[in-house]
């Protein structure tokens, strides 16, 4: 491979070609709400290098959808880049110069880390239904075994959106001294009850699939229609009125057609063209019960326990940024202005930001001056802190 064919991928900034991992944890592992492993795998990628003092790790989390590939491309042919690919990378936020980035696939998931697809060694069958009840603090308390597996004994940063910052919080809480500092955007400190009935809405498209044969189906032969109106109508909720106005408004792809069988009701408006594809393609790459079981875990989840919020921030250690976006309806700004003045209640060093952007709870992922800055200002904040301690 020339130079001139490598420069599309390895421009300057990009983390370039990078692959994944797997950590096999070979110890049992009980989850939270009963049932147990014999063992695990997490799938994970790495960026940048670890300092001779292993200081300067970060954990990013993904969310309900997203997986252990952050950054940077598998290949020239395969070349679609990681998630957060405008986040990571050399001089970009998270700069990977600086500092040694970790990204994993959560227990539970469904892009080689265990979970109900995978293969119970006790039955030589997949889990499906079988595989244990999975919550946020399992998927931190899993993450947690493969940090002490890298050898980092605390982390420089914990940073998530959405699921990925409910796992931020989570890992703060249950590890403060592993912690110096956390960045959770466009998160809540527990489900709101119109997030939970948009999470049944996508379940029963699923279960009412006749392919989901109870969790039991092949791979591929799943419940492909119902996974893929779950994820559009999920998907909505990621949007804005303001953001969907400006991208599709009411423009047409063609003409109902009246007179053909189910013309009249295929795909007339931009706006619909967008959320078949998007339904499609996600059939392709996740799988159905690991949808079943992260949203039930997002549901759960409840920092708080029914008590005062800022009791969960007791023993919280780490330095916090909590980003909240305007235009965000799923998890709305004040959820995540509640969680820092939690933190500020019970005495600890947190701050709120919110961005004034109209593209939705998915604000986070976009290409954005202002939160770039927001999140390089806190992690070289950090740094001076360090410094000066």
């Amino acid at each position: 491979m020339n130079d001139a064919e490598a420069a599309p991928v390895l421009d300057e900034g990009e983390v370039g070609l990078v692959e994944y991992h797997d950590f096999v944890c070979k110890e049992p592992f009980t989850f939270e709400e009963g049932g147990q492993l014999p063992g695990f795998t997490l799938r994970y990628e790495t960026y940048g290098k670890l300092n001779a003092a292993r200081d300067n790790a970060i954990f990013i989390f993904h969310a309900l959808s997203g997986d252990h590939h952050c950054a940077g491309v598998y290949s020239l042919q395969d070349a679609k880049p990681g998630w957060w690919n405008n986040m990571i990378g050399p001089g970009k936020p998270i700069d990977t110069l600086k500092y040694f980035v970790v990204g994993s696939n959560c227990l539970g998931g469904c892009q080689g880390s265990t979970g109900p697809s995978s293969i119970n060694p006790a039955t030589g069958k997949r889990y499906g239904l079988s595989f244990p009840q999975v919550s946020i603090r399992d998927m931190v308390r899993a993450q947690r075994r493969l940090l002490d597996h890298l050898g980092i004994e605390k982390l420089h940063c914990v940073i998530g959106g959405s699921m990925g910052g409910m796992q931020a919080l989570q890992w703060a809480i249950e590890y403060p001294d592993r912690v110096n500092s956390l960045l959770a955007m466009a998160t809540t400190s527990r489900q709101s009850a119109q997030a939970i009935a948009f999470n049944e809405v996508g379940r029963s498209a699923i279960v009412q699939d006749p392919g989901w044969h109870e969790g039991d189906y092949e791979p591929g032969k799943g419940p492909n229609v119902g996974l893929a109106v779950a994820r559009m109508m999920a998907h909505i909720t990621y949007l804005s009125d303001e953001g969907l106005s400006r991208k599709f408004g009411r423009v047409r792809k063609r003409e109902a057609e009246s007179g053909s069988q189910g013309g009249f009701f295929d795909v007339e408006f931009e706006v619909e063209s967008y959320l078949r594809y998007q339904g499609k393609s996600f059939v392709n790459r996740f799988d159905a019960n690991t949808y079943l079981y992260f949203t039930k875990a997002l549901d759960r989840f409840d920092l708080g326990k029914g008590g005062p919020l800022e009791k969960a921030f007791e023993n919280l250690q780490a330095r916090a940024l909590v980003v909240g976006f305007t235009s965000d309806w799923l998890f709305p700004p004040g959820q995540n202005r509640d969680i820092a003045h939690a933190m500020l209640r019970s005495g600890k060093n947190a701050s709120y930001a919110e961005l004034n952007m109209d593209l939705g709870h998915d604000s986070f992922l976009i290409r954005a001056p202002e939160l770039y800055e927001l999140v390089s200002g806190f992690l070289t904040a950090e740094e001076a802190q360090q410094r000066h301690h």
